[in-house]
């Protein structure tokens, strides 16, 4: 298919690779032109110096940003992707944003003639590369038909989980989730230090039982070894984590610990943390 990719971040930069090894014809849009440049020569992808340009008689377009109004800059902007999509189209945006402003799209584009579905994505830098991301689905079943043998180009596991905004919904029980193993994990592997154990020897035995994780199987041993230059950004967590509490707030959902984690967050960016990986929830446990 003539598809568009908005957005080259460590996400959507592989994602829209797999998109291109699976055949497909890809135009790409990305505010540091280098970046673009950079993913055509590897590629052999197309570019554009606009979101309405890239989005020329494409059947899907993908969107991945920072947040809610870089999507609205990208999407509805003066030289938005709205306004180059044709009738029929469909947008399908893996941005961590808000509920509202899923919903808000999906009105705009039902009302232009464009399909939409919010999908962001879970799994990490290493999952986008592999291609074996967990995407969370919100929008229209006949619209996710279209759109699904597109999508399994770079996930794993993808499923259609309500109506628009549904997507983002899932993504922030999935970042309450997080936060709670991570700082779980950071005591466990403080209090083993601290109990003088091999920290190393207690993961590689319980990572096999009951407190399992994707979080103690991938970072245990890299937050034993104060390793954090990689992975998800303690900035980014943050962000979702805080429109996860805006948005429990409006519906009356109790989120004690994802409160609290939150911000030890903010302890972690005062220490200097802002692009450390999620794990570094454990330097605060050792100053």
């Amino acid at each position: 298919m003539k598809v568009a990719f908005i957005g080259l971040g460590v996400m959507g930069y592989p994602m829209a690779g797999h998109l291109a090894s699976a055949g497909h014809e890809v135009t790409v849009y990305n505010r540091t032109t280098v970046k673009a440049k950079q993913w055509c020569d590897q590629y052999k992808g197309q570019s554009a110096t606009t979101p309405e340009q890239a989005v020329k008689g494409a059947d899907i377009v993908f969107s991945c940003v920072g947040n809610d109004n870089d999507l609205r800059q990208v999407i509805t902007g003066e030289e938005g992707a709205f306004k180059g999509m044709h009738s029929g189209a469909i947008l399908v945006d893996h941005t961590t944003a808000s509920a509202e402003v899923a919903r808000e799209l999906a009105i705009q584009a039902a009302d232009l003639g464009f399909g939409f579905l919010d999908a962001p994505v879970s799994g990490g830098q290493a999952g986008a590369e592999n291609g074996v991301l967990s995407i969370m689905i919100g929008g229209e079943q006949a619209t996710y038909d279209i759109v699904a043998p597109v999508i399994d180009c770079y996930a794993k596991s993808a499923k259609l989980l309500g109506p628009a905004g549904s997507g983002q919904l899932a993504k922030m029980v999935n970042q309450i989730c997080i936060a709670g193993l991570v700082q779980g994990l950071s005591e466990g592997v403080h209090f083993a230090k601290q109990a003088g154990l091999d920290a190393a020897a207690v993961f590689d035995v319980i990572q096999h039982g009951a407190a399992g994780s994707w979080q103690m199987v991938n970072r245990h041993q890299t937050m034993i070894d104060d390793q954090f230059d990689f992975g998800f950004a303690v900035d980014w967590m943050r962000k979702d984590l805080n429109i996860t509490l805006d948005e429990a707030r409006n519906n009356g959902a109790q989120l004690p610990v994802t409160a609290l984690v939150d911000q030890f967050y903010a302890e972690v960016q005062k220490m200097g943390g802002n692009r450390w990986d999620t794990s570094s929830l454990v330097k605060r446990l050792e100053q």
